[in-house]
């Protein structure tokens, strides 16, 4: 009996260790469901990851442009405040338009559409050609890229455009032929007669996105699929640097000085950080090796200098921005928010994807941006006023207003009513 008594408790503590990483995993996985479902989750993830990545991005503009700055303009800092004063201004715009009501974001599409197409049309006649591609617009020290305000006036005014044909909170598929598919082809026409196919394909994604929001069939879908193939073929058939843009595609390394030079160094870029990089501001591509290291392969670059740790980090803060604007667009009881944030997300997201595919080599170089991170004020400005828009949306959560409300003034709030320009905040402290 003593043996046997002795025994026992030299078995409990085997125990411990089978029982204890399960029950801290359920803990855990516990928390993070508690934590998912707070009403302001969404509207933190939104500020949080779009703040990260523009951070980010203000880093590695002024790490991969300062070289080449400094040899065109003499000061290596020229891209970088540059960039930064398009964040200074983009930064308010995301929170006016965090604070806007929907029925402004429905009625702006319209005018926003308008412009774009009309800016799209000047750029043909007045528009400057570089890089085979007829997509800028100099007023001055200022270089205007129409395409990428109309990504913003596509979502906006496709999304009224259905919800104002929604019945019972569905839209018929057939309602949108007629005025949404002409609007989109005069985009996406003009786009290309800019010669600028890496736009269109965004088109084309938030175009789909609207239609998989409303239901449409898939013989839909085949129809437009087979259309944007013929005219994708077409235009790399007419145009002899696209061709050689899909044979560097499918083997960059044939012809590493020519065609396939800027996918084969991007590449070396993204071989040489190994797991944790170089270092911040330690590239060696971006000594005039690496084309367009700022913009168009500013991924490469981030790459080099922190590593596979880096990339990922940037993956993983496009992952929780695409998740937290899918969060807003099913929580959604608003035709409009859900349309509006679906097209939205499939921008920004998709795009995303497509620059990142490019680098590392698994899509053939398009020329778009890499969304809150690349050099580029025309394409920043429109991305952080589409997020202010997201936060806009994320406030009509069920009991994300509430929250807000309980959490009190915020520090702009605070810091006009030590002004005495509070308004209601430095009232009701008074009253209080």
């Amino acid at each position: 009996m003593s043996a046997t008594t002795e025994d026992r408790p030299a078995k409990r503590p085997a125990k411990g260790p089978v029982e204890g990483p399960a029950t801290w995993a359920r803990e855990q996985l516990g928390a993070l469901k508690e934590l998912l479902d707070r009403p302001l989750t969404t509207y933190y993830l939104i500020i949080g990851c779009s703040a990260l990545l523009l951070t980010l991005g203000l880093m590695m503009v002024l790490s991969a442009s300062s070289i080449e700055a400094l040899n065109k303009t003499g000061s290596p800092f020229s891209w970088f405040i540059k960039q930064s004063l398009s964040a200074a201004i983009g930064v308010p715009v995301m929170y006016v338009c965090s604070r806007l009501p929907l029925k402004f974001f429905r009625w702006a599409g319209y005018p926003l559409m308008a412009l774009s197409i009309i800016a799209l049309v000047m750029v043909l006649f007045i528009g400057s050609a570089e890089l085979g591609a007829q997509r800028w617009i100099y007023i001055g020290p200022l270089t205007v890229q129409p395409s990428e305000p109309a990504k913003l006036g596509l979502a906006l005014w496709g999304a009224d455009l259905l919800a104002r044909r929604a019945r019972a909170g569905r839209i018929e598929w057939r309602r949108l032929l007629l005025p949404l598919m002409p609007g989109v082809a005069i985009l996406a026409v003009l786009v290309m007669l800019g010669r600028d196919l890496g736009t269109t394909l965004v088109l084309m994604m938030i175009f789909l996105s609207l239609l998989w929001v409303v239901g449409a069939p898939l013989k839909l879908f085949g129809g437009i699929f087979g259309m944007a193939v013929l005219a994708a073929v077409t235009m790399i058939m007419v145009e002899p640097y696209r061709m050689a843009r899909i044979g560097s595609f499918l083997n960059p390394w044939a012809d590493p000085q020519g065609d396939g030079y800027q996918a084969v160094q991007g590449q070396i870029a993204m071989g040489s950080g190994g797991w944790f990089g170089l270092g911040l501001g330690s590239s060696r591509q971006k000594w005039s090796w690496l084309p367009h290291g700022e913009s168009d392969f500013i991924f490469a670059i981030l790459g080099e200098e922190l590593g596979l740790m880096g990339t990922l980090v940037v993956v993983v803060l496009f992952g929780l921005l695409g998740y937290a604007g899918l969060r807003v667009a099913v929580r959604a009881k608003d035709p409009f928010s859900r349309l509006a944030t679906a097209a939205i997300v499939a921008w920004i997201a998709g795009q995303g994807i497509v620059n990142m595919g490019a680098v590392i080599g698994v899509v053939p170089i398009t020329g778009i941006p890499l969304p809150l991170v690349s050099y580029g004020g025309s394409a920043l400005l429109p991305t952080l006023a589409a997020l202010g828009m997201l936060l806009s949306f994320a406030k009509q959560e069920p009991g994300a207003r509430e929250a807000l409300a309980a959490r009190g003034p915020g520090p702009a709030a605070r810091a006009l009513s030590w002004l005495g320009l509070g308004g209601r905040t430095s009232r009701g402290r008074a009253r209080r």
